[in-house]
């Protein structure tokens, strides 16, 4: 009776590591998809300020024509 009482245990603790396990790779995924679409905001506001400038050298370079 001792045996398939200690393989239930074990068992149920390998599930519970399991879930512990997926709930930090969970977090961890939720914490990349931020960090992920700070970056793509840096990245948009670096491409819009690129335009701007530019923008501002094109009607440059016009004038002095």
């Amino acid at each position: 009776m001792f045996w398939p009482m200690l393989a239930i245990a074990l068992g149920f603790l390998g599930i519970a590591v399991l879930g512990v396990l997926g709930i930090r790779v969970f977090l961890e995924a939720q914490r990349l998809g931020r960090q992920v679409a700070a970056t793509a905001e840096r990245v948009n506001r670096a491409a819009e300020d690129l335009e701007r400038a530019a923008t501002g050298l094109a009607r440059t370079g016009e004038a002095l024509r």
